[in-house]
């Protein structure tokens, strides 16, 4: 019997997946969870094989909580099930530890056999899915030419900080902070911080883990 949690923000559709997989010969429903952080405490006591994740939810997104599930409890499957297909979702879903990728315009027999094909250990990939993984194997980095520092400040841009905080996060000077964003800017051919924080988001740009 696979034990699937259930984690969606919506409960109209948290519920009626719980109702369609609850009805399956070989599934149980061991958890319904209204977002991450809730989806990361039920995987602690109910020890799910497969957990369903919705990525857009209020508080801890799904990618968050995949890679606090996949922490906590390394053996389960965590297969996303969201209406998005853009890159940036999909690898970052997927570099957070996720063994597949699924839309919700999948058919009912199609997402029970991806929960099947997720507990046997496989990578179901909605087709869409699957061609953005290609691409980004095949296609460089288009990161490649930043060196870390320049990584860390493009980061701390993308999350909204001002070049003083930048400076004060890296313990630089201001000054210093504006000569890496005029190298950053040159490199992925961009004039300014809303055009760079735009490329960021459209190329999946993921800055390096701070302490």
């Amino acid at each position: 019997m696979i034990r699937v949690l259930i984690a969606d923000d919506h409960g109209v559709i948290r519920d009626g997946l719980g109702r369609l997989i609850g009805a399956l010969p070989d599934m149980e429903v061991v958890g319904l969870a209204a977002d991450g952080a809730q989806a990361v405490e039920l995987c602690r006591t109910a020890e799910p094989d497969v957990v369903l994740m919705d990525l857009e939810m209020p508080g801890v997104d799904g990618i968050e909580a995949t890679r606090r599930i996949l922490v906590d409890r390394p053996a389960a499957a965590v297969l996303v099930l969201t209406s998005f297909s853009d890159r940036p979702r999909i690898l970052g879903a997927l570099e957070a530890g996720a063994c597949g990728y699924l839309l919700k315009d999948v058919d009912a027999d199609q997402g029970a056999e991806g929960i099947r094909a997720a507990a046997r250990g496989e990578s179901p990939l909605d087709p869409r899915a699957a061609r953005t993984v290609l691409a980004a194997r095949t296609e460089p980095d288009p990161a490649a030419g930043l060196s870390p520092r320049e990584r860390e400040v493009l980061g701390l841009l993308v999350a909204g900080l001002p070049n003083k905080l930048i400076a004060r996060r890296l313990e630089i000077s201001e000054k210093t902070v504006k000569s890496h964003l005029t190298n950053v800017f040159r490199a992925i051919g961009v004039t300014d911080r809303t055009q760079a924080a735009l490329w960021a988001e459209r190329n999946g740009f993921r800055a390096p883990e701070g302490p």
